[in-house]
Parts: C-alpha cells; sequence; structure tokens
C-alpha cells in the first residue's frame, strides 16, 4: 500500500512555499522602489532653480572706513560736510593751477547690489578715458581699474560714497569705491571723460549700471542707492567748476552679470540631471538625431512606442516615476525565479508521497 502524506505535512509544506512566495513579491517590489531613491535624482533640480544665480553672487568685499587717528585717515571738514581717506593714485598737479579737485571713480556691485572685490572676474579691467585737462596724471590718461581689485591695489577700496550713518560725517563707515584723485586744475576748468569700456577675460560678466556725477558742491551726497540712481553716460561726461565750487566727483557704476546671458543661448547644467539627450545609460548627448531636439522641447519621448534598450529603460523610469505598471512588468526579472520555486514545491510534495 502506497504511504500517504500526513495533512499536517502538507500544510507545513504549503504554508513554506506561501511564504517563499512573499519574499521574493517583496525583493521585487523593493528593488524599483529602491533605483528611484537614487541620491542623485533626488538632489538634482531643475534649470532655474539649481542656484545657478546665486553661484554667481561673489560674496560682499567688506572693509570699514579708517577712523580718525588710524593710518589711512586724511581729513574731514569741521562742518562735517566731507570726510577724505589716504588714496594711493590721488596726485597734485605740479605747476598747480589752482583750487579744482575731484575724483573718477569705479564700484563694482553683485546682483544683490553689494560691494565686491572682483574675485570672480579675474584678468578684466574697466577703462574710463580722459580729456587733455587731467593728462598730467599718471593715473588718469587713461584711467584703468584691474580686477580683482585685491591683487592689483594698495588699497583696493579707498572711499566711502554711498550709503548714510549718524557715526560717520560722509557715508555708511564701509568703503565702496576705487578711484583716481587728482588736485591742481584751475578754478575754471572742464573736467571730462568718456564712457567706461569693459575687456578681458569677463568682460560679458560685467554691466555698466550707469554713472553718478556730482559737481560744484561743497560735499558728495551719499543718501542715494548707486543702481537705482545711476545714469546713463549722454546725461553726464564732466563738468566745469565755478567759483567757490571748485571740486567733482563721478562713480562709474558695475554690477555683475551671470554668463547665462553670453548669447549662446546653453543656459543648462551639464549635471543637474535635467537634460533632455542624456539618459541614465551614459550617453555624452552628441547624438545626431535630428528630432532630438524637437521632442525635447516638446517633451515627448523621442520614441514612443519603447523601441530599443534605451527606450526601454526611459519608459521603466517613467513608470517608476508616475507609480504606473502593469502585470508584465512591475516584477522584471522575477518571473523565472517564482515558476523555479513553485516547481520545486510541486516535486517536493510528489516526492513524499
Amino acid at each position: 500500500m502506497a504511504e500517504h502524506t500526513p495533512p499536517t505535512r502538507t500544510i507545513v509544506i504549503a504554508a513554506l512555499a506561501v511564504l517563499v512566495l512573499g519574499g521574493v513579491v517583496a525583493v521585487a517590489a523593493a528593488a524599483p522602489n529602491a533605483q528611484h531613491a537614487d541620491p542623485a535624482a533626488q538632489t538634482a533640480a531643475p534649470p532655474g532653480e539649481n542656484g545657478t544665480d546665486s553661484e554667481l553672487l561673489e560674496s560682499e568685499f567688506v572693509v570699514e572706513a579708517p577712523e580718525e587717528g588710524d593710518e589711512y585717515f586724511e581729513a574731514a571738514a569741521s562742518d562735517g560736510s566731507w570726510v577724505s581717506y589716504v588714496n594711493p593714485r590721488d596726485e597734485y598737479r605740479d605747476p598747480y593751477l589752482g583750487s579744482g579737485s575731484g575724483k573718477i571713480c569705479v564700484t563694482l556691485v553683485n546682483q544683490a547690489g553689494n560691494v565686491v572685490a572682483g574675485e570672480s572676474v579675474p584678468d578684466t579691467q574697466v577703462t574710463i578715458p580722459t580729456g587733455e585737462t587731467l593728462s598730467w596724471h599718471s593715473e588718469a590718461d587713461p584711467i584703468e581699474v584691474q580686477y580683482p581689485l585685491t591683487e592689483h591695489y594698495e588699497r583696493p577700496l579707498d572711499a566711502d560714497q554711498f550709503g548714510t550713518s549718524p557715526d560717520v560725517a560722509q557715508g555708511d563707515g564701509y568703503l565702496d569705491s576705487h578711484c583716481v584723485e587728482f588736485h591742481g586744475p584751475s578754478e575754471n576748468a572742464t573736467i571730462s571723460y568718456g564712457a567706461a569700456r569693459i575687456e578681458g577675460e569677463h568682460a560679458d560678466r560685467i554691466d555698466v549700471a550707469g554713472y553718478i556725477q556730482q559737481a560744484n558742491m561743497p560735499g558728495w551726497d551719499t543718501d542715494i542707492d548707486p543702481v537705482a540712481d545711476a545714469v546713463p553716460y549722454e546725461q553726464v561726461g564732466g563738468w566745469t567748476y565755478r567759483p567757490g565750487a571748485s571740486h567733482g566727483q563721478v562713480v562709474v557704476v558695475l554690477q555683475l552679470d551671470p554668463p547665462a546671458d553670453d548669447g549662446t543661448g546653453d543656459e543648462s547644467d551639464p549635471d543637474d540631471g535635467t537634460d533632455p539627450e542624456s539618459g541614465d545609460d551614459g550617453d555624452d548627448g552628441n547624438t545626431t538625431d535630428p528630432n532630438d531636439g524637437q521632442d525635447a522641447q516638446n517633451g515627448t519621448d523621442p520614441d514612443p512606442n519603447g523601441g530599443g534598450n534605451e527606450s526601454g529603460e526611459e519608459n521603466e523610469s517613467a513608470d517608476r516615476a508616475t507609480g504606473a505598471s502593469d502585470d508584465g512588468d512591475s516584477l522584471p526579472g522575477f518571473g523565472v525565479t517564482i515558476t523555479l520555486v513553485a516547481l520545486s514545491v510541486v516535486a517536493l510534495t510528489r516526492a513524499r508521497r
């Protein structure tokens, strides 16, 4: 008589089979979820949200204005209308023709309006041509300011031209401009200068925001915004001294500009994971398909039928991102394993009979 397997043993074998199948299903479900939780994919930011602009904002260059008694403090008006600091680019005309004096300055700010030293735009300079009246000045024919200021000048900043503070006679107590200063023109002389030119390696990253000019005043009004109050060159360009007020100044206001505005149209970050031509297969994006550009613009898959290995991988990624699945693709690679387990259970059951 054939030996029969006790019912209890059959139940145990069936339970083990269920547990094995459950474990396989759990592993299969976890695999695509783990792949979807790739840290690189989670941290990648779309264009315009990956901090591109903020990376281009050079850090503020903070230099406190010298106080009376400091090495670089020069003089101040008794009525508090002006204050002067030592400037290595200040020269006195010889022969001295009169009490005419002035400054031609440059200030560079980032996109937030903070003063910077130009560390992000090395090997770049601004040139300001001047007229015959200043041809005697060794630093003013023309005036040149090179960036970064910290690498080219003993005093990167030497004037406090903007802002206010109750604690100082002029400005807000922080230096913000690099100036060429002059003394000695006659009291009725005309000071003229040309439009600023930006040249060098990063000239396309600096914009001329405008000019702030004040002349024939006892001091300099600092209660102004250098960017908002700057005017085009056509509204300035020089001044003529008047008796009793033979002083004038101008500040050329420059502002950093992101390289995305370089006119090439390529504003995408190759590492931000948003390049429509780069897949997970390491493709370097050098493709000759003439439809790729149009497809990327329209947000469509170049191969909607999923043909080829690349399209198959892209479709699987899309399914995981949207939560879509079907019977054929929801457990990729595990169909054979499940079949083998099921056959093994059946064979084991028959062998025990």
